[in-house]
């Protein structure tokens, strides 16, 4: 069984590091002769990289139909956290091994530069890297193995793993981490000069073996060929016919091969997704580093812990995000703004400067004009709404027909009364308003200036005070 093929449940905080010296990323003790420290976050200069992405399987345990690479964590598909640290770690040449919901998989990513290799039948990891042999067989350089459920990889450690291989001269790095409970992975087992001896499943592992804390991340990189020439030696498991990759590091280490550790600096990023637990465990930990960039770019969250935030987001600079806010993928929200509490943006909301939205509010597919606001139980929805308009409380921009969604547009310093229904497409003109419970019908729009009331809302003009 491949190490990561069984994983521990998630624990309740993301697991850390054991601490090491200062200088020493992820280091336990003394510096071992072969785990490499982390290096500058630029790919090493030498021959080009491919980088070849397990995504072939079915997440038996987390008890679902969908592909395991589709499963969401802060608004994106696992697989895509995955494909942008390869990019941004500068790997061009990048191999995607697809098996289940393959045409699933390839229409969700069909705008990636991918080149897309199926394995027909899911027989392990060992498998799913021959697959590959066709395009990667004669390959000249390294290739970087990555399975598709890790989000938490960074790129930094993609360039420093490689940098450690080159450094080495190796046949085979692993990448490794240090958690305070192994249980579940394969452990990676050192002779007393620290060198690499085995890696070691846990249902193979005698009790001291169990109590080492290094585990298998299952991402490495090899020299190309030389693993394919090894791939084709791999036997099936004797216990369920799959073939392993962990025999790869086997074959190597008998065939007097450089095999390698390098130490990820931050154990988070060994973590994988086999179960609903490790899916939440993932999106704790990619949430915080969502927050930490908007904190450190100056936006004001009074509460992180009750704040959610998905990738993909952009917040301007003292903007105030008030607890039990949720911001989803693709909101855009401007500077000096306050969100909250209990608001919701969904895709397409976008904010300017100095923008208003308050408790139990909606926005979505919305552009929202500067120093407009909207501060009480409210949907807007496919509207464009200009500067300096109040939406008075219990607003509803109703934009579905049945049949397709419609758009509602409110110009500059209009307003609307209490419980007021915009039935779309209708347009409010400059500085008109609504009367408290208004309903101002598809196709029957306020003049500028005008103010109507009503159901359904007529104008108020040539009428005696």
């Amino acid at each position: 069984m491949p190490s990561r093929k069984t994983r521990p449940h998630a624990a309740s905080k993301p697991v850390e590091p054991s601490p090491g010296p200062p200088g020493a990323p992820g280091a336990v003790g003394a510096a071992r002769p072969n785990v490499a420290q982390a290096g500058k976050p630029v790919l090493p200069s030498g021959p080009r990289v491919a980088a070849v992405i397990l995504a072939a399987g079915k997440g038996v345990r987390l008890k679902s139909s969908r592909a395991k690479v589709l499963h969401e964590v802060a608004g994106r598909p696992v697989l895509d956290y995955v494909l942008d640290a390869v990019e941004q770690a500068g790997i061009t040449d990048v191999y995607v091994v697809i098996g289940h919901e393959a045409e699933t998989v390839k229409g969700r990513f069909s705008t990636r530069p991918v080149k897309w290799i199926p394995q027909p039948e899911q027989r392990g990891t060992a498998d799913a890297v021959r697959c590959c042999e066709p395009a990667l067989g004669t390959w000249p350089g390294e290739m970087i193995v990555l399975v598709g459920d890790d989000p938490l990889i960074r790129p930094e450690t993609i360039q420093a793993l490689l940098a450690a291989h080159r450094a080495e001269k190796a046949t085979v790095t692993v990448v490794t981490g240090v958690v305070e409970n192994a249980s579940g992975y394969g452990r990676v087992v050192r002779d007393r000069k620290g060198h690499v001896e085995a890696i070691v499943e846990e249902r193979d592992a005698d009790a001291a073996t169990k109590k080492i804390r290094e585990i298998n991340s299952g991402i490495y990189a090899f020299n190309a060929r030389a693993c394919f020439a090894h791939l084709r030696r791999v036997k099936p498991s004797a216990s369920n016919g799959e073939y392993y990759l962990t025999e790869v590091v086997r074959l190597a280490l008998a065939a007097k091969q450089r095999v390698v550790a390098y130490e990820a600096p931050d154990a988070a990023e060994v973590l994988g997704i086999n179960t609903c637990a490790d899916l939440a465990q993932a999106g704790r930990i990619i949430r915080q580093r969502i927050m930490d960039r908007h904190l450190a770019n100056g936006v004001i969250v009074v509460d992180p812990a009750s704040t959610y935030i998905e990738d993909g987001v952009i917040i301007g600079p003292e903007t105030v995000i008030l607890p039990y806010s949720v911001i989803h993928r693709g909101a855009s929200i401007g500077s000096h703004c306050e969100v909250g509490p209990f608001a919701h943006l969904r895709n397409g909301a976008r904010l300017s400067d100095h923008a208003e939205i308050g408790n139990f509010v909606e926005v979505k597919n919305t552009d929202v004009g500067s120093h407009t606001k909207a501060k009480h139980l409210t949907y807007l929805g496919d509207a464009v709404i200009g500067r300096n308009v109040n939406i008075g409380a219990g607003t509803i921009t109703a934009n579905y027909d049945g049949k397709r969604k419609n758009r509602t547009v409110i110009e500059d310093e209009a307003s609307t009364g209490s419980g007021t229904v915009l039935v779309a497409p209708v347009k409010m003109g400059r500085g008109s308003s609504t009367g408290a419970g208004a309903i101002v019908t598809r196709g029957h729009d306020v003049a500028p200036g005008d103010t109507v009331v009503g159901v359904p809302a007529r104008s108020m003009r040539g009428k005696g005070g």
